[in-house]
């Protein structure tokens, strides 16, 4: 049985090459350039992983995901930006991303990320709330984009 990924991007370059890859790795993929589409899949119970833009046409993502954990606090999501700050990282996590990936991205990573979820998620490590949610993710300090950051806190 192949995992369905939603893919929330409003770059159809993006969709399209992360189409392609996800299915390559034997996903189902689900895409679409707007959050109002994503929101009806994700309600409805469509979808096993939510791949998303921040920025998109019709809103921004971060305004939307506390729904989405509240109505499917289970579903991995994965925030992806080309606003590569410090703080879009942080926000990320705050609103329940299970990773945050900046543009742009190797697309093996995507992948591996996106491989990861199922041994997580049979670990329930995705429910488990972090200890001081004002303090980033360890995911971002390891990230090596994100190392540069990692000096702004101590964990």
């Amino acid at each position: 049985m192949s995992h369905v990924v939603l893919l929330a991007d409003d770059d159809a370059a993006i969709r399209m090459v992360l189409n392609r890859a996800l299915t390559r790795a034997g996903y189902e993929v689900r895409p679409t350039g707007n959050i109002s589409t994503m929101w009806n899949w994700v309600s409805r119970g469509e979808g096993d992983i939510l791949i998303t833009d921040v920025a998109m046409p019709d809103g921004n993502a971060f305004e939307v995901m506390p729904k989405i954990k509240k109505l499917r606090p289970d579903l991995p999501m994965i925030v992806m930006s080309a606003q590569n700050t410090f703080m879009t990282a942080i926000r990320a996590s705050e609103v329940g991303a299970y990773e945050y990936l900046p543009k742009p991205f190797d697309i093996t990573e995507v992948l591996s990320v996106v491989a990861r979820w199922p041994m997580l998620k049979s670990r329930q490590l995705l429910s488990a709330k972090p200890k001081n949610p004002a303090r980033p993710c360890r995911w971002l300090a390891a990230r090596p984009r994100c190392r540069t950051f990692t000096g702004l806190w101590r964990a």
